[in-house]
């Protein structure tokens, strides 16, 4: 974490502060930049009371390589997302404050990270626990379960213009586009995700975005958020299950059961749908999801140069291709590739 400065970053900050009964007339906040996100700004804020906020602003332009702009009207799905997790499981994510919406930022309570660690670093430290995926998994059921066919959410969350910016495009389109041969496939899983409509989807579950909680997973960053095909939802965070496991070598036994325990505590929770459906439709979405992380618009950090990358094409373009019905054929093809470059 960066070392906090007094007073505000720019005006409209401190205003927000003022506005809202944060910051009394006369008093400073200190700002505290804090890492990770690629689509916002984040600051941890103390307040002259001795309590501390959390204030998020939407970038129009993301923080990666490529060029990458999107609405920052995404802020304003993010805060209503938060209200609606928050009603419905208040732990699961942080506690919403303020919201300003012509800004294009919110406020929510801050979580220490010594009580809260973030899932990602704990995967890519050698922690690897079944029963943290297993609560996301019903934690992640449960919300796509209490938002399912809701036609006022649905309504609330017809944000398709933003879910295509930020999810469609960058990451199976732009790979249509480096993958000719596989662009037909991408482009129909494309299609279809945007046709489909039965619950509220959050759109970046993913390990960085979950915190390990005393009282269980809180979930981050919902500036996706999109009343869609929550199978995307599946794929996007088994996706990087299947990720770690090049990043740590040593718990690719372990990283399986893992996976298995996200599938499992989700589909406990998540009676809305047949199974087959649900579960044939995040399966075919992987492969898309898995190979976007490397040659999609926004490429994950952690892999080992070209061979992992080459490795995660050998897997994933078969299974374009000739999709799978289940995640288990995903996991099980991935697991054999693995122990292949092992031998």
């Amino acid at each position: 974490m960066a070392t906090g400065t007094a007073g505000a970053p720019d005006a409209r900050l401190e205003r927000f502060l003022r506005e809202h009964g944060f910051l009394p007339a006369g008093r400073q906040a200190r700002f505290t930049a804090l890492a990770g996100g690629v689509s916002s700004d984040i600051w941890r804020v103390d307040l002259p009371d001795g309590s501390t906020i959390c204030i998020k602003r939407a970038l129009p332009k993301l923080k990666v390589a490529a060029d990458w702009y999107a609405p920052v009207s995404r802020n304003a799905i993010e805060w209503a997302w938060i209200q609606f997790a928050a009603r419905h499981l208040p732990d699961a994510v942080p506690r919403p404050l303020a919201h300003d919406a012509e800004a294009g930022l919110f406020a929510m309570a801050y979580l220490p990270p010594e009580d809260h660690p973030v899932w990602k670093r704990q995967l890519l430290d050698g922690q690897v626990e079944p029963a943290t995926a297993a609560a996301a998994g019903r934690l992640l059921g449960s919300l796509h379960l209490a938002s399912s066919r809701d036609a006022a959410l649905e309504r609330a969350f017809d944000t398709g213009a933003n879910f295509h910016a930020l999810r469609l495009e960058p990451y199976l389109l732009a790979t249509a586009a480096a993958h000719p041969a596989l662009a037909p496939a991408l482009q129909a899983l494309a299609e279809r995700t945007a046709a489909t409509r039965l619950a509220l989807v959050h759109g970046d579950v993913s390990p960085k975005n979950i915190l390990v909680g005393p009282r269980g997973p809180v979930l981050l960053d919902a500036e996706c958020a999109w009343y869609g095909d929550p199978a995307f939802d599946i794929a996007f965070c088994l996706n990087h299950l299947l990720l770690k496991c090049l990043a740590r070598p040593r718990e690719r036994s372990a990283l399986p059961r893992v996976f298995e325990a996200f599938v499992d505590g989700y589909f406990l929770h998540a009676p809305f749908e047949p199974r087959i459906g649900l579960e044939a439709r995040a399966a075919s979405l992987l492969p898309g999801l898995l190979l976007a992380r490397v040659d999609g618009k926004s490429p994950v950090e952690y892999l080992n140069g070209e061979r992992d990358r080459e490795l995660v094409r050998r897997v994933a373009a078969p299974m374009i291709l000739r999709p799978p019905a289940v995640l288990a054929e995903v996991l099980g093809r991935w697991h054999a590739a693995l122990a292949a470059v092992d031998r």
